[in-house]
């Protein structure tokens, strides 16, 4: 028996499954199954530069006849959405298993979705483990009912089942023949006169698993208190057992197609049926379809998370006491030393609106450096201030930049790039270059050098990159210096064409061999450093500011805003 974390017990079901492929763009809570299959010798696994791409692989290797799997978080399946409703028709020749880990809460997210409404518009099957136990056990199964019904299957987890741990007993990996590939095109070429035919199948196998999936073991019935009747799955099963111990529960193990007649049968045996389910109504409006009697989302909210707490008040009316606090709010801050830093302040002193983009450096929209005006998703940042520029005009819309980092600049923005030239706009690109993909907990991309498991990799030249695409002024500055910073920005946006500003520096967190901290002496108390919002530096009762050794990694960015030379580098 082993302790294990949601994520890694999926990436152990996996392995021991026979997979021979893993796909994924990092993205969080799901990144940790990808990182943990890459230290698997027997597994090839990569980051892949977005999900659509990474789907795509994983198709391959499936119908290549191995065991696939691609991962991703729940705004991955948009990404990944138009291969996946066409592979739900072509199906699968070796299993292929898309790991979805959804965000209930949004602790790192930018929206809510529930991606059990993509099984059911897809006609993809899919799992929802309850604990790490599960998430092994039930990766293994999913491989076994996509090769058994011929289709992709969905493993649906939230984060607190991905980053929760319980124990798992391992077992040994299990080698799985490649099933040899035969030419198809009725089943793998999707034009119109295949696909036709292919929706049929589509049909027919769901038929067949919503007649089955009523003998399936992963849905139980456990009886206990009559009175009331409790239908739920995942990691809210857990909840509903530590606050409801005696009453009776339905346990979903499959989400999707329900057991329709089994839960009928259990509604029948209960005075009360309530569905506790996070998010949407997805398992309440099913059964109301099916002509179950039952409550819902009348109790609970289609917001955030559920808790054990949440469950008893709402069901049991035990309203727990809340404790008030006198604590600080600590929001979400860049790292000291963040190179980001430095390029955001200088976008809001010159007063220009940002479109900005999903990683570390969405925090540039909190006080004090409050430079970003948009965020919307992965790569959007571009095509926003394209069409801020096009609907205002070229000039009115002059100060309006887009801020994107390395990694998702390759994710999805080179294609909006391509859109500004072709369409003839003198848009302003500011790539935040700091060699990872940050936000996720430092993965590789492909213009790092290495591969998901460590590897020399080649180098995509960001500099090429832009040139390629049709950018007519491309600048790289140290992000670390604020005046090449500033003058790079106000050159780009007098141009009259697309215009690129690369601010090159390495994550602070990718190497702590730092210079010596900086320390301040005859402080002033003007507050100009305290602009930057940098942690390390602490504004004291008195008024002046100290900078805390232990935070500081030696960047000098404060230095640069101090007008008196009270802040020095070196030792005091």
């Amino acid at each position: 028996m082993k302790l294990m974390l949601g994520n890694e017990a999926i990436a152990r079901g996996a392995y021991e499954a026979g997979v021979k492929l893993v796909a994924a763009y990092p993205g969080t809570p799901s990144t940790e199954v990808t990182e943990t299959v890459a230290k698997y010798d027997e597994v090839y696994a990569e980051w892949a530069p977005n999900e659509k791409v990474a789907f795509e692989v994983a198709v391959g290797a499936s119908y290549a006849g191995a065991r696939a799997m691609v991962c991703m978080k729940h705004v991955g399946v948009n990404v990944a959405a138009d291969p996946m409703f066409t592979a739900a028709y072509t199906g699968v020749n070796g299993g292929l298993v898309i790991l979805v880990a959804d965000d209930p809460g949004m602790h790192s997210s930018q929206n809510e979705q529930d991606s059990r409404y993509y099984a059911l518009s897809a006609h993809i099957p899919m799992l929802e483990p309850s604990d790490s136990a599960e998430a092994k056990e039930f990766t293994s199964l999913a491989f076994e009912l996509s090769e058994k019904y011929d289709t992709p299957v969905f493993l649906r987890t939230t984060t607190r089942l991905a980053h929760s741990q319980s124990f798992v007993e391992e077992a040994q990996r299990r080698e799985v023949e490649i099933k040899p590939y035969a030419k198809d095109i009725t089943k793998y070429t999707m034009m119109p006169s295949s696909a036709i035919g292919r929706h049929v199948k589509v049909e027919e196998r769901e038929n067949r698993l919503k007649a089955d999936v009523e003998s399936f073991d992963i849905n139980r019935e456990e009886k206990g208190d009559n009175s009331i009747g409790i239908v739920c799955s995942g990691v809210v099963y857990q909840y509903v057992k530590e606050a409801m111990p005696n009453a009776s529960v339905f346990k979903l193990g499959m989400v999707y197609p329900l057991p329709i007649e089994a839960i009928k049968k259990f509604a029948r045996s209960v005075k009360r049926l309530v569905v506790v389910e996070e998010l949407e109504p997805v398992i309440e409006n099913a059964l109301k379809a099916n002509g179950i009697e039952c409550e819902g989302k009348n109790i609970f909210s289609v917001q955030g998370e559920l808790s054990v707490a949440i469950i008893k008040e709402k069901l049991l009316s035990e309203k727990k006491e809340n404790v008030s606090l006198d604590l600080p709010v600590r929001p979400p801050v860049l790292c000291a030393g963040c190179p980001h830093r430095g390029v955001f302040y200088v976008l809001k002193k010159l007063g220009l609106t940002v479109s900005a983009d999903i990683g570390c450096y969405t925090l540039g929209a909190g006080a004090p450096l409050s430079a970003v005006d948009t965020v919307l998703c992965m790569g959007a940042s571009i095509g926003i201030a394209h069409g801020f520029k096009k609907a205002l005009g070229e000039e009115a819309a002059k100060k309006v930049v887009s801020v994107i980092g390395d990694s998702t600049f390759i994710h999805s923005g080179i294609t909006g790039l391509i859109d500004a030239v072709y369409n003839k706009s003198n848009l302003t690109l500011i790539i935040l270059d700091n060699s990872t993909t940050g936000m996720t907990g430092h993965q590789d991309h492909p213009a790092t050098g290495k591969t998901l498991k460590g590897e020399p990799a080649p180098i995509l030249n960001l500099v090429d990159v832009c040139r390629s695409c049709g950018a007519k002024s491309i600048n790289v500055v140290d992000a670390y210096d604020l005046k090449a910073v500033e003058n790079a920005v106000k050159a780009a946006v007098d141009e009259q064409a697309v215009s690129v500003v690369i601010c090159q520096r390495p994550c602070a967190l990718l190497n702590r061999n730092y210079p010596a901290p900086l320390y301040v002496e005859d402080c002033k108390k003007c507050g100009a450093c305290l602009k930057i919002g940098c942690p390390a530096i602490e504004k004291q009762k008195e008024g002046n500011v100290i900078i805390n050794p232990t935070q500081c990694v030696g960047c000098a960015v404060c230095s640069q805003l101090c007008k008196f030379g009270a802040i020095r580098g070196g030792k005091k």
